[in-house]
């Protein structure tokens, strides 16, 4: 049997701020979508896959620096 390290996380403004910013990602590329009928544009994708991607980022670095 495989025995699994339990991670606590402690609630930090780093990873508020990540989750904060994976969320503006989602909302950003939902509303320009609704808002101008495109749904592909590479112009969005970058800008959703920046506030994504430095928001998965800066959880997992706030997630193993307090654990």
């Amino acid at each position: 049997m495989i025995k699994m390290k339990e991670i606590k996380i402690k609630l930090s403004w780093g990873l508020v701020l990540s989750v904060l910013a994976i969320l503006a990602g989602i909302v950003y590329y939902i509303a320009w979508g609704i808002h101008y009928h495109v749904w592909a544009d590479i112009g969005i994708y970058s800008i959703t896959a920046f506030l994504v991607s430095l928001g998965i980022l800066g959880s997992m670095a706030s997630i193993f620096k307090s654990g």
